[in-house]
């Protein structure tokens, strides 16, 4: 289906972005921080993968600027509530992400609008191949980022790499399947996804899936619901201003977060237990 091409902010009831992969060298953190700054929303959803991995060394600071921004409209004064569903990516932060960016944590979020039953579901759940050998998946995981380390600029090999990937394990076909499944399971009509990269649209027996694609390979997408009903969005800037520069207002500070050296505890028995 042709999804909508946005190059400037959206105004909807929910916003909601997966895989970001922040710590990687092919996260799209600059632009999706943008996004959040040029768009009105009651809702957010950040569906998974919002991480590469445990290893906060790796972040940059556009990653850094991205998550200051996220405590930044948890705080109960914007009004907007804040939901971080949990990926194989991030597995095991629910603690730490409360404490840094004061953001609850949840396996699946269900949530009511317009009357309609939604649930949001990172997806791997349903991907055979984790849910199997989840051990070789992450070691596969801490290659293709140290991949990209020595890619070229534009890093087209290992975003190549992760689009041959999706389609030879034939993700987008398992995770939809599995998705709808366990939509109608819980009693949801729409469900969400990420974990594929992939942006897709299907309906089965009067139930909708939707994955919300990611931020590493082009062109990002994400999804918002409202009065149109869901759509799926290809995300395109319009201009190369810093997006940690609030239109009328100062940039957010990386001292909004709490400090990342008190975590160190936290995430290396997060590490031991995943």
């Amino acid at each position: 289906m042709p999804y909508k091409r946005c190059m400037a902010g959206v105004a909807a009831d929910t916003l909601i972005l997966s895989d970001l992969h922040l710590g990687s060298e092919v996260s799209r953190a600059r632009e999706a921080l943008a996004l959040l700054r040029q768009s009105s929303f009651r809702r957010l959803i950040l569906l998974g993968d919002i991480f590469a991995d445990l290893n906060f060394a790796r972040l940059k600071k556009d990653h850094w600027k991205f998550l200051s921004c996220i405590r930044k409209l948890s705080n109960p004064k914007r009004g907007v509530e804040v939901v971080w569903v949990e990926g194989n990516h991030d597995l095991g932060l629910a603690s730490v992400m409360s404490h840094l960016v004061g953001v609850r944590v949840y396996r699946e979020y269900r949530w009511s609008y317009a009357g309609i039953p939604h649930l949001a579901i990172h997806g791997h759940q349903f991907d055979d191949f984790f849910t199997k050998h989840g051990l070789l998946g992450r070691l596969a995981a801490l290659v293709h980022l140290e991949l990209q380390r020595f890619d070229l600029k534009g890093k087209r090999f290992t975003r190549s790499l992760d689009g041959w990937n999706t389609r030879w394990m034939r993700l987008s076909h398992k995770v939809s399947g599995g998705a709808l499944a366990h939509a109608r399971r819980r009693g949801a009509a729409r469900i969400f996804c990420g974990h594929t990269h992939v942006a897709l649209q299907v309906e089965r027996d009067g139930i909708q899936y939707f994955n919300c694609g990611g931020w590493v390979n082009e062109p990002a997408t994400y999804i918002t619901v409202g009065e149109e009903g869901v759509r799926i969005h290809e995300y395109s800037h319009t201009d190369d201003r810093d997006p940690g520069e609030e239109r009328g207002a100062a940039a957010a500070a990386p001292a909004d977060l709490a400090d990342p050296a008190d975590l160190l505890p936290e995430l290396a028995a997060e590490s031991v237990r995943s």
